[in-house]
């Protein structure tokens, strides 16, 4: 039977390191605190159905007067999750008239996708 793993690699005699370093390719400090905004304000169930039904629209936005009937909650609740979203950088707000219209913004939820699949 033969062991399937890779090598491990020789360790440098002069600086007593065995690994490489990990840093290639992975996040930075600030990015890394971006992503985690984005994903925290994703993580609520009401939040990431709120970002889908806007999503699901043919124009891609959605006025929170039509959101509150599928959610199943008040529009103050709503339209305070709908901030959280938009803080988050994940929607765009505009006012019209009395309303607030929401849209996502070109590219937010596509940098979640790129940080996972380099």
């Amino acid at each position: 039977m033969t062991d399937a793993r890779p090598a491990a690699p020789a360790c440098d005699d002069v600086t007593g390191t065995c690994c490489t370093p990990l840093t290639s390719g992975a996040l930075g400090g600030e990015e890394a605190v971006r992503l985690a905004r984005l994903l925290k304000a994703l993580a609520d169930p009401t939040r990431l159905r709120l970002v889908s039904l806007i999503a699901a629209q043919e124009n891609r936005e959605a006025c929170v007067c039509d959101l509150t009937e599928p959610v199943g909650l008040g529009q103050p609740t709503v339209s305070h999750h709908l901030k959280i979203l938009v803080d988050a950088g994940i929607l765009h707000r505009e006012k019209r008239g009395v309303w607030a219209y929401f849209s996502l913004v070109p590219g937010a939820l596509e940098q979640i996708g790129s940080v996972f699949s380099g």
